[in-house]
């Protein structure tokens, strides 16, 4: 039986609805949707030509579900990320997402890793008993502009 996504989609609206005063978003960017859905209709059409080799259709076909998968959270989950005089909603999971009041989170920072010529960065929001990694792809902006931005509504200034 499909299960429905309705109610969390739902819930997650109510999140971020849920708004007193000047709030902040961050959301995925739609190159990066546009990039996913190019990326599916590649594989799927890789996995067409490939009609011969089952191997090469196993392969496209999984990439094919990878980067539907992806476009699709894309779509069902826009905004990563919500900020507001209260506190944060974080997207969690596929479709759910979570509030976290201010006083629950411990640390923000921006965790950078260079390995051989690729770096990557990622904002990380510490509660002590969960860790959340949202990268700039996930949030649309470089991620230490939204650290300094969130650390300004944490403290207000």
């Amino acid at each position: 039986m499909a299960r429905s996504y309705a109610p969390e989609r739902e819930r997650y609206r109510a999140h971020v609805a849920d708004v007193s005063g000047p709030a902040r978003s961050w959301c995925v960017r739609r190159e990066v949707l546009a990039l996913k859905v190019v990326a599916l209709v590649g594989f799927l059409t890789l996995a067409a030509l490939s009609a011969g080799d089952p191997r090469g259709m196993l392969l496209a076909g999984a990439a094919a579900v990878v980067s539907a998968v992806l476009a699709l959270r894309d779509v069902l989950v826009p905004v990563r990320l919500r900020a507001d005089a209260e506190g944060l909603v974080v997207a969690r999971g596929f479709t759910g997402s979570e509030r976290l009041p201010w006083s629950a989170v411990e640390r923000i920072r921006v965790d950078r890793r260079t390995r051989l010529t690729s770096r990557t960065e990622l904002l990380e929001i510490d509660t002590g008993e969960a860790v959340f990694l949202l990268s700039r792809f996930d949030l649309g902006a470089p991620c230490e502009q939204v650290a300094d931005e969130l650390r300004s509504f944490r403290t207000g200034c």
